[in-house]
């Protein structure tokens, strides 16, 4: 079976001006959700513990949750955690330090070794202090912003800085459409999702390259062609390859997604939504983006040329 996109016309700049509108859209309901509801920060990041546990017999979760909330902990989530006898239960931060937090884990070991009828295994623990994830936070925000960084320099060489900071407007639609998705949704932000964010950098990168790439090879061949005709060359020549990689990426994670278990499930949500805001942005951002600016037309020389001689 053949799959060929390289002959298609579709009229994207046509559309540019809806998609900049949808997009603001989004990027102001991400902020509303982030100022609203703001992200629902896992252990990694707020602190406390994290103990998983496996259950001989299937056990009623509330059961637990009673059991532990005796202990007057704070608050105590319980939940299954990828099938009905493996339960997570997370802990909040005790005030005290790392000491009092470690102390936790063998409370609540006590407590339901004691009060549980069926034999319980400890599969993993986790203790998180304060100054831990608060240093897991702004290592998080340093790697994002580095990472953007670098690809503006590295596209500022590679093409001009025209293209750089089309590149990076790119970038930054998707991390704060990704970031927002995840104060919508309130769905757990931890590590994992913070190597998301840096995977889907890299994704949409990657396609904004594809693109501009075509987009600067036309700049040399079709230098009396309107700008706007020229993107849409360039964006249908590359369109075939572009929902290619997408789509047969899009197959694997969404694989993963509902194969792949709990553990994963934050992750692979971040890369599918990823993928999908990164092809978009390739598309509908960064290339209407190089209209507004003065790309050069003779990449011979050293100077900029009106776009439509």
């Amino acid at each position: 079976m053949k799959f060929d996109l390289s002959n298609t016309a579709i009229p994207f700049m046509s559309a540019r001006i809806g998609g900049f509108i949808f997009s603001a859209i989004l990027i102001i309901l991400s902020f509303g959700s982030f100022f609203y509801s703001g992200l629902n920060f896992g252990i990694d990041f707020k602190g406390g513990t994290l103990i998983e546990i496996e259950t001989a017999d299937e056990i009623n979760l509330a059961d637990i949750r009673s059991n532990l909330n005796s202990l007057s902990l704070g608050d105590v989530q319980v939940q299954e955690f990828g099938s009905t006898k493996n339960i997570l239960i997370r802990v909040e931060q005790q005030e005290g330090g790392d000491s009092v937090q470690q102390n936790v884990v063998e409370t609540v070991k006590t407590s339901l070794d004691k009060n549980i009828t069926t034999s319980i295994s400890y599969r993993r623990t986790e203790v998180v202090g304060p100054k831990v994830s608060g240093e897991l936070i702004q290592s998080g925000i340093i790697a994002i912003a580095v990472a953007v960084f670098a690809m503006l320099i590295y596209i500022w060489f590679r093409f001009e800085w025209q293209f750089s900071l089309g590149a990076v407007i790119a970038l930054i639609h998707d991390v704060i459409l990704t970031i927002g998705v995840f104060c919508f949704t309130q769905l757990e932000f931890n590590l994992p999702i913070i190597a998301a964010i840096l995977t889907i950098v890299g994704y949409s990168m990657n396609d904004t390259v594809v693109v501009y790439d075509r987009v600067r090879e036309n700049l040399r061949k079709h230098r009396s062609k309107p700008i706007d005709e020229l993107l849409d060359l360039s964006i249908n020549e590359t369109l075939s390859r572009t929902v290619i990689t997408s789509v047969t990426t899009l197959l694997a994670l969404v694989s993963l997604y509902i194969f792949g278990g709990s553990v994963i499930k934050g992750f692979t949500f971040a890369m599918i939504w990823g993928v999908v805001v990164g092809t978009y942005s390739s598309i509908f951002v960064a290339s209407p983006f190089l209209k507004y600016v003065d790309v050069k037309r003779d990449w011979n020389t050293t100077s900029a040329v009106d776009s439509t001689k």
